[in-house]
């Protein structure tokens, strides 16, 4: 008897594959083929001398190759692992107030304008297009204390294929604008509605100083901000939690024993004027860690402008002697990729190119005709890469990405 028929492949790719691995933040395999099946699952990663076998194996024929350029290659989509929708109808202004004046101010009375249906749309609309068009692929996202606006925000990233979570936000507590809040029975009742299955649970924790004497002052019976969540069954092997600039030892020793989540936001911490998280510190108590945009906080939707702030924070901690040594470029590529679908419990499925994972990627052309940064003759792959990662646009993002980029999937 013959060997079993080998289910069509969708795509086979000739080039230069870029993305993380357990053993490495950053492997570059030039000269490589990718077989991808009608599934959309990874099939195989080999050297291109393997050719002959690979067409005998899995039935394609050279040309049925999609060749790369010398100019292009593939990397993971990267992971925005906490981002506000709504505040999106903002992002770029209003960050001149330290973070709970400047929740107060701005976000809560621009939140309360989404039992809109209409504002929801236009806004949530806008911003999974734009995150689409950064490379974002996967994102967290945070909606409203409104139910039918979040589950549009569902809809809206289902119809633009992003992978997403979406979570609707639960408040019964908010003095400083009334017209923001939910009564706690009706806030269950509309929970339960929106979440038929709980898959994450996401908040935010240690984000600023005040915000940590606030929480100490509300629940003094508790040893600290982590054994809140936790003492609450909130702080799971699904918990996500962001900022985290000041927990103890002692706090991330339970982060790691609970399996939780961090995600770092530079881009908002440095903003708001929050606070610094000890990336290195974090990595050390091996608890998982990806990376955030926190819009409106953070002032960018460009997951590579957290790539460039978190590299921005641990040179801080290095200059001001907390830490000996930063983290690496290679580091903070992983965290926003690898990194990412490990904080969201999606390593199995996506956050690098391992066969049976599902093919979700970018594919980028560094010599695309509005580049941003130039190339030269003299250029080796290793200096386009890294170029492509740090480079900025006129200091300014306005939401572009840094490179052309195309999802693949």
């Amino acid at each position: 008897m013959g060997s079993p028929q080998r289910p069509p492949l969708a795509h086979v790719f000739k080039g230069t594959f870029v993305h993380s691995s357990a053993s490495a933040p950053l492997e570059i395999l030039p000269g490589h083929l990718l077989g991808v099946d009608d599934n959309g699952t990874i099939v195989f990663v080999e050297q291109a001398d393997q050719l002959e076998q690979l067409a005998k194996t899995w039935g394609f024929k050279t040309s049925d190759i999609r060749q790369l350029s010398k100019h292009e290659f593939f990397m993971p989509g990267l992971v925005d692992t906490h981002i506000h929708a709504p505040q999106y109808a903002f992002t770029g202004t209003r960050v001149d107030l330290p973070l709970l004046q400047w929740l107060t101010s701005y976000t809560f009375p621009t939140e309360a304008k989404y039992q809109d249906s209409g504002f929801a749309e236009e806004v949530y609309t806008r911003v999974v297009r734009r995150t689409l068009k950064n490379g974002t692929t996967t994102a967290c996202y945070f909606a409203t204390i409104h139910t039918d606006s979040s589950l549009l925000l569902a809809e809206i990233t289902d119809k633009f294929g992003q992978r997403a979570f979406i979570g609707k936000v639960c408040m019964d507590m908010n003095d400083s604008v009334p017209q923001y809040r939910e009564i706690t029975a009706d806030s269950v009742q509309e929970t339960e509605r929106f979440v038929t299955e709980l898959l994450e649970k996401k908040s935010h924790i240690s984000e600023n100083e005040e915000e940590v004497k606030l929480v100490a002052s509300m629940f003094p019976a508790y040893q600290n901000y982590t054994e809140l969540y936790d003492k609450n069954k909130l702080l799971t092997s699904k918990t996500v939690m962001a900022h985290a600039c000041y927990l103890s030892e002692e706090e991330l020793k339970l982060f790691n024993l609970r399996g939780a989540a961090i995600s770092h936001c530079p881009n908002s911490n440095f903003s708001l004027c929050s606070g610094v998280l000890n990336v290195r510190k974090v990595l050390e108590h091996n608890v998982k860690l990806g990376l955030g945009t926190d819009v409106a906080g953070g002032y960018s939707a460009s997951m590579l402008d957290a790539i460039r702030k978190t590299m921005m924070a641990s040179n801080s901690l290095q200059i001001n002697k907390v830490n000996e040594k930063g983290i690496t470029l290679e580091e903070a590529f992983q965290l926003a990729t690898l990194g990412g679908s490990q904080a969201l419990g999606l390593d199995d499925v996506i956050g690098n190119f391992e066969v049976g994972k599902e093919f979700d990627a970018l594919l980028i052309n560094t010599k695309a005709s509005d580049s941003p940064f130039d190339l030269f003759s003299a250029d080796d792959f290793e200096v386009i890469r890294t170029g492509s990662m740090i480079n900025k646009i006129d200091g300014n993002d306005g939401g572009r990405s840094m490179i052309q980029t195309e999802k693949v999937s």
